[in-house]
């Protein structure tokens, strides 16, 4: 098998590695890619070609984050991991597991730690690799490994919700949410919300997001209720897709360009947090983007009376 063959077989793995590292889909792209490049330009033949390309990409992802944990500081508004479609690599034994660590709500958790802790976190909780390989990938002793491992563990335990919903469960609750959304139903949402559930949005000064989180069951509703059905007099739609391994939806525009994501977070039977992003440089990987301020705009215009 040549070099390129065994890339090719592990480039599944290196993105969800560093997909889970970065938080960013372009940035996980261009992680694998330099991994491929150095691999190419290596000269000699590892004995396992698995662990140095994932010790590789994971370096590589490592750096980068460092450096875009300074950018994130300066980020205009609610920073919001890049909305994941599609997730290549497979492992059916685990796929509720993997589905979890790459969720909005466990990508936003990892933020929370160091890049060395994450990194940790992602090798040996996610992807269950042994301390050797993670010693080897971030360059520390399995000593400190094991110690970054149980930090990362508790603040991730810490924030984790109590209650999770089975995939059916999820998959039934965001079939009727996007019924009675598409209808302006604001009992009919009100019923699928949790209480305390809320509404935020990464526009990163770019986008059309809240100005702030909508909190609370009835304010969300009507929020909701009172935008989404002008969509359909706008000839755009919202499109119900599997996005982080959770519910959500890309809202197009009348060309079908991509204006913005959402997804639901459902826990305990109703849904906890709606949380869309509407910054362009965030959706150009789900495929030609729209001008979301003009459908803004043509959406304050549906929603006035009519005279």
């Amino acid at each position: 098998m040549t070099k390129a063959e065994e890339f090719e077989q592990l480039r599944p793995l290196l993105f969800a590695i560093a997909y889970r590292i970065l938080g960013s889909v372009a940035e996980a792209e261009d992680a694998v890619q330099d991994t491929w490049l150095r691999y190419e330009s290596s000269p000699t033949q590892p004995t396992s070609t698995k662990a140095f390309l994932s010790a590789v990409v994971t370096r590589v992802s490592i750096d980068v984050l460092r450096s875009a944990r300074v950018r994130r500081e300066q980020y205009v508004g609610q920073w919001f991991p890049e909305p994941l479609l599609t997730n290549s690599y497979e492992d059916p034994a685990r796929s509720a597991e993997l589905a979890d660590s790459v969720s909005m709500a466990a990508l936003l958790l990892l933020e929370r730690l160091t890049p060395l802790e994450r990194a940790v976190f992602v090798l040996r909780e996610v992807f269950a690799f042994g301390f050797p390989e993670v010693a080897a990938a971030v360059g520390r002793s399995e000593v400190a490994c094991r110690q970054l491992a149980a930090r990362a563990r508790r603040h991730m335990d810490l924030g984790r919700p109590r209650f999770e919903a089975d995939r059916r469960e999820r998959e039934e609750l965001a079939a009727r949410f996007f019924d009675a959304l598409r209808d302006g139903d604001v009992e009919g949402l009100r019923e699928l919300l949790a209480a305390d559930v809320q509404m935020v949005g990464d526009g990163g000064g770019k986008g059309p997001a809240l100005a702030r989180s909508v909190n609370g069951a009835d304010n969300v509703a009507r929020v909701l209720a009172s935008v989404f059905p002008a969509f359909a007099k706008i000839d755009a739609s919202v499109e119900p897709r599997e996005l982080n391994g959770q519910p959500g939806a890309i809202l197009r525009d009348r060309d079908g360009k991509v204006a913005a994501t959402m997804t639901l977070d459902v826990l305990g039977g109703c849904i906890q947090t709606i949380r869309s992003v509407v910054n362009p440089d965030k959706l150009g990987h789900l495929g030609p983007v729209a001008d979301a301020w003009a459908m803004a705009r043509e959406v304050k215009q549906a929603r006035r009376p009519r005279d």
